[in-house]
């Protein structure tokens, strides 16, 4: 349609062939010929239909113009929607790992709690067994005082006896020991 019309317009433009000298229908005239031939060029094309054809391959070469970017349009979306998802699933993993983050200070802080309780305990067995020791020890200690003090006082005891013992005295003793024990042996 657009084609025939630019072909009457061209038609009509052809006035300043009546501008020429002479009789203008004449095949002496060459603006006369050269708008037969145009004319003829013209008819030619519109026999052969070659407007149509013309039409056509432009209606499919836009139709493919418009295949191609309804495709670039899907293309696009199918990326903007991977694109979102991918943003979606970034943001779930980023979740997670601050979750993870989180469970993790949570527990560090347990087991920091758990390792001070440990200690404490640890520290309260120690103590006890310290002063069990020191208790131990000082039994042992004590036990020891008391045996060098016996020791001590049998042996002063034994040294003043000594002193103060005189045979007279050693046999009467002697004699009250044997009585002694005859008693409570019979």
């Amino acid at each position: 349609m657009r084609i025939k019309a630019l072909a009457l317009l061209l038609t009509v433009s052809a006035q300043p062939a009546f501008a020429a000298s002479g009789p203008f229908f004449s095949l002496g005239n060459t603006d006369f010929v050269v708008l037969l031939g145009f004319l003829l060029f013209i008819g030619v094309l519109f026999y052969f239909k070659i407007p149509d054809l013309l039409g056509g391959l432009l209606d499919k070469r836009a139709e493919g113009i418009r295949d191609e970017l309804d495709e670039a349009k899907a293309l696009r979306e199918e990326a903007q929607t991977l694109l979102a998802s991918y943003e979606r699933k970034q943001k779930e993993v980023q979740e997670q790992a601050d979750r993870i983050v989180e469970a993790a200070k949570k527990d560090a802080a347990l087991a920091a709690e758990q390792a001070k309780e440990d200690l404490k305990a640890s520290i309260a067995r120690r103590l006890a067994a310290a002063q069990d020791q020191l208790a131990s020890a000082e039994a042992g200690a004590v036990k020891e005082v008391r045996d060098t003090a016996v020791t001590v006082a049998i042996a002063a005891a034994n040294d003043v006896i000594a002193k103060q013992m005189t045979a007279k005295n050693g046999a009467a003793l002697i004699d009250d020991a044997i009585g002694e024990v005859s008693s409570k042996l019979h």
